[in-house]
């Protein structure tokens, strides 16, 4: 094939990629964002983390899962709310992102990633006591 044509193909190629890539904040996302209209709703329950085995596969909004992002999953939140979460035993809190659908575990409320379980102080811990914070619509 004329190397023109193979250059013309890999361009398009990275073109197509580059195009159907998401880009998701790595950041923590400010308390700000918890601001706006709609009822704040809280909770208050078990909070765990995912396991490593978990990084790199999609979840159930189609993202790819990192742990290095502040993400989390809820049984029935909207793809995209802000939750804050507070450690209850320290008080420290982190906002994240619902991307996923879960915990399936009894009695928990929500699922982290590692990035947002750190920032809370509970990896040495696993499961936590938490009021989670977010805003109804």
């Amino acid at each position: 094939m004329n190397k023109k044509i193979l250059s013309c193909i890999l361009f398009l190629s990275m073109v197509f990629v580059a195009c159907h890539h998401r880009t998701i904040p790595t950041n923590t996302p400010s308390a700000s964002t918890l601001s706006g209209s709609g009822k704040l709703v809280s909770e208050t329950g078990k909070a765990s983390f995912y396991g490593n085995e978990f990084d790199g596969k999609k979840t159930a909004n189609g993202e790819t899962f990192h742990q290095s992002q502040f993400t989390a999953a809820h049984k029935h939140l909207a793809f995209g709310t802000m939750v804050k979460v507070t450690n209850l035993a320290n008080n420290k809190s982190v906002i994240v992102r619902i991307n996923d659908r879960g915990p399936y575990a009894a009695g928990r409320i929500i699922d982290l990633s590692k990035a947002a379980a750190k920032q809370i102080d509970m990896i040495a811990a696993g499961v936590v006591r938490v009021e989670i914070q977010y805003r109804k619509k």
